[in-house]
């Protein structure tokens, strides 16, 4: 059957869209296969110099920006940083505010909950990875005149977004960990950010160190994260 390859909806142009199609059996084995290879990444904290191409993040950060958001605002800046001056800059910053948090804004129960992550204080990650990627969510838009536009779901579009840029890291063969020194208006201040724009999530970029470790923990199973009403 013949179809228009584009129709209009309330005077906007829609283009025709297609996906594959796969039989019961394969969307079973693609979506196990996907499973398995995603439950290989972890977040880790100890990284190589080693190099990675701007290429590379320049198509993972592309591959983030696939994501959808509330009314097609796409609210994110995504800031990569391999400058080593203002990569030191950032890790002098937030270890000042961790220490802070270490010291009084975290309960012994938070950090005892920690404990066996390895975590502290220190944050050598910020300065060894070869990039720094910082997500900004952008709570509103302002036009040419620096007039406000509004964004929306810009919290949940974000997440979404960053959810993927995870996912693109991981598929490029490199590694990260999700990193909120917490507040981060330092990071605003540093890259000079404009008023609209909020750091909402730090990740390092890059391969991990020769040999590397993570904690021995495992992930909740099927059963006590999901419900089927069928």
């Amino acid at each position: 059957m013949d179809v228009p390859d584009h129709i209009d909806i309330n005077g906007f142009k829609h283009i025709s869209y297609h996906i594959d199609t796969y039989s019961e059996d394969e969307l079973i084995s693609k979506s196990e296969s996907f499973y398995k290879w995603l439950n290989e990444r972890r977040s880790v904290r100890d990284y190589s110099d080693k190099r990675v191409p701007k290429e590379v993040i320049e198509n993972i950060i592309n591959s983030a920006s696939t994501a959808p958001s509330g009314a097609h605002k796409q609210p994110w800046t995504f800031c990569a940083i391999s400058n080593p001056l203002i990569k030191s800059q950032i890790r002098k910053e937030a270890e000042i505010e961790e220490k802070e948090s270490y010291d009084a804004r975290m309960s012994d129960r938070w950090k005892k909950d920690l404990e066996p992550l390895g975590t502290n204080m220190n944050k050598p990650f910020l300065e060894t990875a070869p990039w720094l990627i910082i997500v900004f969510k952008k709570a509103y838009n302002l036009d040419e005149n620096g007039n406000k536009q509004n964004n929306y779901y810009v919290n949940e579009s974000v997440g979404i977004a960053c959810g993927m840029l995870i996912s693109a890291i991981h598929n490029a063969g490199l590694v990260t960990l999700t990193h909120t020194p917490s507040p981060m208006s330092f990071l605003s201040k540093i890259l000079n950010r404009p008023s609209n724009e909020r750091a909402f999530l730090l990740l390092p970029v890059g391969y991990p160190k020769f040999p590397t470790y993570v904690p021995d923990i495992k992930r909740k199973p099927l059963e006590e994260t999901s419900v089927f009403y069928e």
